[in-house]
């Protein structure tokens, strides 16, 4: 039995034990133990030595990143290497900046390192930088958060031994420094640059230990460590103001001293700020030399209200002199805990409630509840590593659901629940248990959280935990001496409103209610009170407490006033007044009048410490407290709980645990005897099992301690007796050997189980045993007898527990029989032995030799299909279903759709009367746009907000292509302007980054520009080929199987969907027919080819497929309203269903319907009806609208289930992934000539030159660059990738539903993100190495990438020596695409939304234009479309 024993905790509360701990997520780390981790968005992030992993909230690996490499220090990268590595980068500081999508690693590569990564996906690599933002040495200590400085996003370091400056030789003192978070601001990327100067906070003596830091509004808190000198905690306060400089310089301190009545802990081991208003409340874990002693205090850490000029001691701007101010001293509040070892700690706020989680350096989770007054109420264990390893300092919160918390051990990475409400069975156990997390819920009757019971009653403990029960009561006493019961529900009542009832039965009937109101009820009690039974019924909703009370007479509780009459008087519901106890109570409504009854002060008593520290929670153990205020103690309770688990050692039972030292006895069910122990100690106790009557059965083993009794879950299994069959005698040398047969049992004896003696002439000898052997059927015992090697054994006594079994001397009759016997078995199972030996040789040879033959068929199979593959794909395609001008554009402009599109859209479906109209406002929002610098203005100032995303970029940016659609050469200005300003501003000193994302609003606009100055080469060139590849793709797929459930196909490009499982499969040609008419005419048969691995469904799609290829024009049935017939014989057909009755079933998972299940031959008609004229033989509606479809079917790829292998033998065979690899090289051969036309398509320059749009932006950036004075030609060969290739025909290339009236599926958008990325690669200047680990995607167009460079490189040449389009030309060219789609958008619509966002920035843009220097008019302009806008309620919106 195992006992888990807890130290105890004192306080007005006690210690809860942990009980039924599950749901704990872990996830196991590489590389080494966790350096830190945190939480951010939606994501966890962890660091270890050689490894960064990104997690999901439920601990599930998203991504990993090596931090091993080679460190290239003359071009400042950190090439990683998936394996060895010379370079480590020991990362100290993670710093996720949420609004940018960013994640800032920092630490030791070489010297100072960091890494910028994209917060969704840590694999993207967005920049590196040798920086000392944290320490570089590798076990280096540092504090890393982001903090707002005057609306600006910084990154605060405070770190351990940092250089003056990065080459710099000076000592290594702390420092803290601000670093920038973007190119965008001074110093660009990382910098500490503020102006001319680089501001930091200087530690003005080593030894210095930063342990965290926060902001909360405008205050930034630092704690630290100093460890020199005199030790102590220091609290550092800053104030944001306008720049680094003076946030750095607004520096106040103050020290945090710990604790009171105690010795001094001047060591803060973990913090945490405490969520909610003024003031700032604080968490901070204290120790000292002695890290085992620890204590847990709160803090007010508000800064300091009044402006004095101060210098702080220990910590200065820069150079200023060390002498400086005594800071102020701050005491706890509150000493929650004192208790051994704790490491880290995590404040939580739940309604009134403090939840405090800490954990410890042997590997526990510890919860404190702590009321609104910070009286620490209970304390509970709720997770326990295995190991008993240290909990990592920090700890973070789940923030979704806020139901786990994240903790760290080792390297190891916990998500633990906050409470295991679900363990309590009943009300009375989910009130007792004393967590806020946990409620009765009445909808569902059980204990859970309170968000798991929505529309329902929800009863938890009340804010006063001091309640020791659910029901109180009270008397009171009118002036005419008649006594009424007053009962209080200590139930606090959350959720859903609920009815309030109360019912009261006596002994001497139902008792008259004067009325209730929530929380409490009254009666009018009989004039005969004492002994009355009471029993009271509260009902709130649909649930129901009951509590039966024994009441007595006030009057008769009498004597001296002593604290323990008091306390009886008011535990009565009696009260307490003028030193006797009432009817009426008066005065308090609690304990505390009785504690100052003698001593006249009322002072609660406080525990310092208690002896022993270890203690049985059933008692058996003397107990010293030690304290103050402790004379007038009438009682003491302690909270706890008790496990146990038992470890079965058979007839002799050894338990091995701890703390032993307080069990009495043990006890069996079966029997009322007791056992008694053999041996006991605090780690072992031993004692021998109880005989049975009866067998087989399990017997529950019990622990009585003191006077209670705890029964442990895992029972001892008594079975049948061991059955002894013979024994042999072998003479030694100077001793005798038996031998002893019994048959094999589940007993498992050991030698210690049993007691042999020899019987020779009368007398026994004890036979000491060496060893058990076991085989099949017989167990061999081996023991030996110090006697005589020729004396003769007649007997052998075999004791066992309380039993003697005896067997006489073997009959040598029997011996000799035995020995003829024997060897003819031998031989004859050697003989069998031989044969089934070569029969399964034979099998296996077999086997092994039909492997073989499969995997030469599947890799001949496959060079075939390479060699003979051809591009005859296409027969006939029908008309190219372009979509027309205005559907492209939209779905260019709102890629997400939505209402804003149609709004945007004039279409011919849509009700006039319900379309926008242009009105006054925005008649003159539309004439203000047409203001260059408004326009400008309006666009800066809205990327300047914080609040202003992504999202709101882009929708702004087509709503403005959609307002200014009319007059693209305004908009082409205006783009062209602002794009300038984006090239030439500080924060793009990277030149290679611009225009690489989309993350300003001029961006998306050159997006949207490049859409509608390119749709028609799209038409007339590019797309004819984009559709024949899409074509081509899509039937080489079909070609092979295609799984119906996952889309995996056998032909494809990519590895992620390759059908590698696939069976064997052969073609099937069918005679498809089609119902014309009304008299059941058929028309004639097309011929169709299908596979016999196709499902019902997919033979659908191809007799579809056909018949648009000869007809020109699509079947006008959807397939869901399409149904099959096999014709069975001469006007004999039956029904093809996807599921039927004869569907194979594999657990429970169906299998789909295939031709090879109907057996369909080759050649065989198909009668293809519609539903809705032709009512199906059977009514089916589609399996795959079922919404568990790819759990409870399966097509070729087979489920997770046992089978019998005899079954199916063709879908046991062994399939091998890499031998279906030819696969992708097949397809590839089969669309590669499709592809090579598109790419030429799209970078082929027609009779002699290129669009108009790519020469004038081509040029317009060539421009830009001389202007800048930038010489490199890589650059600009970037600038022209990411503004036409990435930008658009890469968008183009995996969307072609943007451009063409169709339906793209999860598997195609697979194999056009390959050719995609093969695209791209083409535009790229640097060579990649690839070996065979490689992703195929990269091997699969490796040798053309070569070829496709050298013509890009051509395509950029040849744009460039084109002779330029004159301004006049292009005006003319943009005038006429204005024209072509004039009257096609809706543009009040546009003006309507974007003003939207005028509205909500009104004040700042206009602030921008007043710093613009905007003329007057500009302005008084912009308040008339205000005023316009604001005055109608035409065009007031939600």
């Amino acid at each position: 039995m195992e006992f888990a024993w807890l130290l105890l905790f004192v306080a007005l509360g006690g210690l809860r034990g942990a009980r039924g701990l599950q749901e704990v997520d872990v996830f196991p780390s590489r590389g080494g133990d966790i350096r830190d981790f945190t939480v951010a968005a939606r994501w966890v992030y962890v660091v270890t030595g050689d490894y960064l992993y990104q997690l999901n909230h439920s601990l599930g690996l998203l991504h990993s990143l090596t931090q091993r490499g080679e460190y290239m220090a003359s071009s400042i990268r950190f090439n990683r290497a998936s394996e060895g590595g010379t370079s480590t980068f020991s990362v100290n500081t993670l710093a996720p900046l949420v609004e940018r999508n960013l994640l800032f690693t920092c630490g030791a590569l070489n010297s100072g390192y960091c890494e910028t990564l994209n917060l969704t996906d840590i694999t993207q690599i967005i920049s590196g930088e040798d920086f000392e933002l944290s320490p570089f040495v590798p076990k280096g200590i540092s504090v890393g958060f982001v903090v707002d400085v005057n609306g600006k996003s910084y990154i605060l370091a405070a770190a351990e031994g940092m250089n003056e400056t990065r080459f710099g030789d000076y000592p290594k003192k702390s420092r803290i420094r601000l670093h920038n978070t973007h190119d965008g601001q001074v110093g660009k990327l990382l910098s500490a640059i503020d102006g001319r100067d680089s501001p930091e906070i200087v530690a003005h003596a080593h030894g210095v230990q930063f342990v965290d830091g926060f902001q909360i509004k405008s205050t930034i808190f630092i704690f630290s460590n100093l460890n020199y000198d005199a030790p102590k905690v220091r609290l550092l306060w800053f104030a944001s103001k306008t720049s680094k400089t003076e946030t750095l310089r607004s520096l106040r301190g103050a020290t945090l001293v710990c604790c009171e009545g105690g010795k001094a802990r001047q060591r803060l081991v973990s913090s945490s700020v405490i969520p909610g208003d003024q003031p700032v409340l604080w968490a901070g874990i204290f120790t000292d030399h002695d890290v085992t002693i620890t204590e847990l205090a709160v803090y007010d850490v508000s800064p300091p209200t009044e402006a004095v000029t101060y210098t702080d001691p220990d910590f200065g701007f820069k150079q200023e002199p060390w002498k400086g101010d005594v800071p102020i001293t701050l005491r706890p509040r509150r000493v929650l805990l004192r208790h051994r070892f704790m490491t880290s700690v995590l404040a939580v706020k739940l309604n009134n409630w403090l939840i405090v989680f800490i954990g410890t350096g042997d590997g526990q989770l510890l919860k404190l509840t702590v009321d609104a007054k910070l009286q620490a109420q209970c304390l509970s264990v709720i997770w326990k590593a295995p190991d008993d390893r240290r909990v990592f300092p920090k700890m973070h919160l789940d923030p979704v659901g806020r139901k786990h918390v994240f903790v760290a051990v080792r390297d190891k990475l916990m998500r633990v629940p906050v409470s295991q409400c679900v363990q309590h069975s009943s009300l009375q156990s989910c009130w007792n248990a004393r967590d806020p997390y946990c409620g009765w819920c009445g909808a569902l009757t059980r204990c859970s959280f309170e968000d798991e019971c929505p529309s329902s009653l929800w009863l938890s403990v009340p804010d006063d935990l001091s309640q020791r029960r659910m029901l109180s009561h009270s008397f009171q006493e009118d002036a005419e001496g008649k006594i009424t019961l007053v009962v209080f529900t200590h139930l606090k009542r959350g959720g859903a409103p609920a009815n309030f009832s109360c019912r009261f039965d006596s002994s001497v009937g139902v008792l008259g209610g004067l009325g209730y109101k929530y929380p409490e009820c009254t009666c009018l009690l009989p004039p005969v009170i004492a002994g009355l039974r009471v029993s009271v019924t509260l009902s709130l909703g649909e649930v129901d407490v009951t509590e039966e009370l024994n009441l007595l007479n006030c009057s008769g509780i009498t004597g001296a006033p002593t604290p323990l009459l008091c306390s009886q008087c008011l535990a009565a519901g009696c009260g307490w007044s003028n030193g006797a106890c009432t009817w009426t109570r008066s005065g308090a409504l609690n304990m505390s009048i009785c504690q100052g009854l003698q001593t006249g002060v009322d002072s609660l008593p406080e525990i310092f410490n208690i002896t022993p520290s270890e203690m049985s929670f059933y008692g058996k153990n003397n107990a010293v407290l030690t304290g103050r205020n402790l004379g007038h103690v009438i009682g003491v309770r302690l909270q706890g709980h008790l496990d146990c688990s038992a470890k079965d050692g058979k007839r002799r039972m050894n338990i091995t645990v701890s703390n032993l030292k307080f069990v009495n006895e043990v006890i069996h069910s079966h029997t009322d005897e007791r056992v008694t122990f053999s041996e006991s100690s605090d780690q072992s106790l031993q004692f021998e099992s109880l005989a049975a009557d009866r067998d087989p059965f399990s017997s529950t083993v019990t622990l009585r301690v003191a006077n209670h009794t705890l029964a442990c879950p895992t029972a001892i299994r008594y079975l049948p007796e061991p059955q002894f069959t013979d024994f042999i005698s072998a003479p030694a040398a100077d001793h005798l050997r038996l031998t002893i047969e019994k048959k094999s049992d589940e007993l498992q004896m050991a030698p210690e189980d049993l007691r042999v003696k020899g019987v020779q002439g009368g007398e026994d000898y004890d036979c000491v045993i060496t060893k058990i052997e076991r085989s099949s059927g017989t167990d061999f015992i081996t023991c030996v007898i110090q006697i005589s090697s020729d004396a003769e054994i007649t007997a052998v006594k075999i004791m066992y527990g309380s039993q003697t079994k005896v067997l006489t001397h073997f009959d040598y009759l029997k011996l000799l029989l035995l020995l003829l016997v024997v060897p003819l078995i031998v031989g004859t199972g050697v003989g069998v032995y031989c044969w089934q030996k070569r029969s399964l040789t034979a099998r296996m040879n077999n086997l092994i030799e039909v492997l073989e033959m499969d995997i030469r068929n599947d890799i001949r199979q496959g060079f075939v299909d390479m060699q003979t593959e051809d591009s005859d794909l296409i027969e006939n395609v029908g008309a190219i279903p372009f979509l027309d001008y205005k559907h492209f554009a939209a779905k260019i402009f709102f890629p997400e759709g939505g209402s804003l599109m149609t709004a945007c859209l004039k279409d011919i479906s849509q009700d006039p009367r319900k379309m926008e109209k242009q009105d006054d406002g925005c008649g003159r929002l539309a004439q203000l746009l047409r203001e260059p610098l408004f326009l400008t203005s309006m666009v800066h100032t809205l990327e300047e907000q914080k609040s202003f995303t992504i999202q709101h970029k882009c929708t702004v940016a087509s709503v403005l292509t959609v307002a200014l659609h009319r007059d693209l050469g305004y908009l082409t200005e205006v783009m062209e302007q602002l794009l300038r300003a984006a090239m030439e501003q500080p924060s793009n000193g990277q030149h290679k980054m611009v225009l690489r994302r989309t993350q300003s609003i001029v961006e998306k606009v050159l997006t949207n520009w490049m859409s509608i100055c390119l749709y028609g080469f799209l038409r007339e060139s590019a797309g004819q080929h984009l559709y024949f590849l899409v074509s081509a793709l899509t039937q080489q797929i079909a070609k092979g199987p295609v799984d119906s459930v996952t889309e995996k196909a056998l032909y494809t490009l990519s590895e992620d969907w390759l059908l590698w499982q696939a069976q064997d499969f052969t073609a099937v040609k069918l005679q498809a027919v089609f119902m014309v008419g009304g008299d059941g005419q058929l028309s004639e048969p097309l011929e169709v080819e299908a596979l016999s691995c196709d499902t019902v469904d997919q033979v659908k799609l191809k007799i579809l497929a056909v018949f648009k290829a000869k007809f020109g024009f699509a079947y006008n049935i959807p397939l869901r309203d399409i149904r099959l017939e096999l014709e069975q014989g001469p006007g004999v057909f039956v029904a093809l269903e996807e599921v039927d009755r004869s569907s194979e079933v594999i657990g429970e998972v169906t299998m789909l319907n295939t031709l090879r299940h109907y057996k369909v031959p080759a050649k065989v008609t198909v009668k293809v009806l519609s539903t809705g004229c032709h009512p199906p033989l059977v009514s089916q509606s589609s399996v795959k609208d079922d919404q568990n479809f790819s759990v409870k079917y399966f097509h070729l790829i087979d489920p997770d289930v046992c089978e019998d292998q005899g079954m199916n033998p063709e879908r046991k065979k062994l399939k091998l992934k890499e031998v279906h690899l030819t696969k992708l090289l097949s397809t590839k051969v089969a669309v590669h000539s499709y592809v090579v036309n598109l790419f030429r398509g799209i970078w082929g320059v027609g009779p002699g030159k290129a669009p108009p749009a790519i020469k004038h932006f081509f040029d317009f950036l060539d421009g830009q660059a001389a202007r800048m004075k930038i010489a490199d030609p890589e650059v600009l060969h970037i600038w022209k990738t990411n503004s036409l290739p990435l930008r658009f025909w890469v968008n183009i290339l995996k969307n072609p539903q943007f451009v063409f009236d169709m339906d793209k599926s999860d598997h195609l958008d697979g194999c056009l993100s390959v050719i995609a990325q093969a695209f791209m690669d083409s535009f790229s200047l640097t060579d990649t190495k690839l070996g065979k680990h490689a992703p195929t995607n990269k091997l699969l167009y490796a040798k053309d990438i070569p070829q496709f460079k050298q013509e890009v490189k051509a395509y950029y040449n040849c744009v460039r020596e084109q002779q330029p389009i004159t301004t006049a030309e292009f005006k003319d060219f943009l005038l006429e695409e204005s024209r072509k789609h004039d009257n096609e958008f809706n543009e009040p619509a546009a003006l309507r939304e974007l003003y939207k966002f005028i509205h909500q920035y009104f004040t700042e843009i206009e602030q921008k234009l007043e710093h613009s220097g905007a003329p007057a008019e500009l302005k008084e302009q912009l308040k008339q479309v205000k005023n316009q806008f604001d005055g109608q309620k035409s065009c007031s919106w939600d």
